[in-house]
């Protein structure tokens, strides 16, 4: 059962000493439903947010970003160019916890907005993640992920994909050629928030303000965080990647937008993985009817190769289509290998054939 705004106030005064809460309101993003949430305005002027879990998931993805967070000194904070959230404190209720942070100005960048300088704004946003110190993810005892790890956790999405016997013989191909091409695979790991979508973006205006879900910051691949990109219109992703190159002071990693790319057809995979991990039906035939959208559109030569160094992105309405009800990133997440040319079997075929491509 939904908690409703004024529970969640008192909560907040659990949680937040001498918080003295004159109005609250219901806050939603039209997203999973997995948080009841309220913004708080206190009488000393602040502007808070609670949220409470719903779910394992959410309490779980929860307790990461509190690590997460922690680990932002304010140190790691003063090297962005935006704001990332506070806790202000936290409560325990009902089995779980409600958490209080200051609330971030800002609106959740939509896709079809990414152009102009909300392009490079973005760009940049990404590469001050990216250029951050390793260190202090390190000391948080955080993840880490090596190139060749990174390359195993793509192979054994797709194996797993293929064992559930859902996956399309051409996706198969696209992918595992991918995964198993070295070249691919040849980057230096960066801090990554792990989780970015553009639902975490907050922007007013040409500027983003604020990016909220850092439940899986890790060191790992850059590329993961750029995932989202691929959703946007090409040229605004081009200018995405471009602005993300200029800004990052680092060498070029001539593979980015392909692993990008990679990363964002497997949050199919993951969507599909996830269903049969809940023995969900309805998520799976979601992600079923998804796979079977992106491999027509691979045989009709509407998506990018992923062994080109360059080239179009995905469309915008493509990507929409195809991730818009995957989760978020959620999960988050943001590939250019030498690729077997793709198979051109029947959608029909594919899935029976699965099992014969090992």
């Amino acid at each position: 059962m939904a908690r409703t705004p004024l529970t969640l106030a008192a909560l907040s005064t659990a949680a937040v000493s001498g918080l003295d809460v004159i109005r609250t309101r219901e806050h939603t993003t039209g997203q999973h439903g997995d948080y009841d949430a309220a913004v708080l305005s206190a009488r000393d002027g602040r502007e808070l947010i609670v949220r409470v879990p719903r779910t394992q998931a959410a309490e779980t993805e929860q307790a990461a970003d509190l690590i997460a967070l922690a680990a932002l000194s304010s140190g790691v904070r003063s090297r962005l160019p935006f704001d990332v959230p506070m806790v202000e404190g936290q409560a325990p209720f009902e089995g779980t916890r409600a958490v209080v942070y200051d609330f971030l100005a800002g609106a959740p960048l939509e896709l079809g907005r990414v152009y102009g300088d909300v392009a490079v704004a973005a760009g940049n946003a990404v590469a001050a993640i990216h250029s951050l110190p390793t260190g202090f993810v390190l000391d948080a005892g955080l993840p880490q992920q090596s190139a060749e790890e990174a390359q195993r956790a793509i192979m054994a999405i797709v194996d797993r994909a293929q064992a559930t016997g859902s996956l399309p013989a051409a996706l198969r191909n696209r992918w595992y050629t991918a995964a198993t091409d070295q070249s691919l695979w040849r980057f230096a790991p960066t801090v990554i928030n792990g989780a970015l979508s553009s639902d975490s973006l907050l922007v007013d205006g040409p500027s983003v303000r604020a990016i909220i879900g850092w439940s899986a910051l890790s060191i790992g691949d850059p590329a993961r965080d750029l995932a989202w990109v691929m959703g946007a219109q090409p040229d605004a992703a081009e200018a995405v990647f471009a602005a993300y190159g200029a800004a990052r002071q680092a060498p070029a990693d001539p593979r980015l937008q392909q692993r990008a790319l990679l990363h964002a057809e497997l949050d199919l995979a993951r969507w599909l993985l996830h269903g049969h991990d809940l023995h969900d039906q309805a998520i799976i035939a979601d992600a079923e009817a998804m796979l079977d959208q992106l491999v027509e559109r691979v045989h009709q030569g509407g998506v990018d190769r992923l062994d080109q160094a360059t080239g179009q992105v995905l469309d915008a309405a493509q990507v929409e289509q195809l991730l818009a009800q995957t989760p978020g990133g959620a999960p988050a997440g943001d590939h250019s290998a030498g690729l077997a040319p793709v198979e051109d079997e029947n959608v029909d075929d594919q899935r029976s054939a699965s099992s014969d491509d090992e």
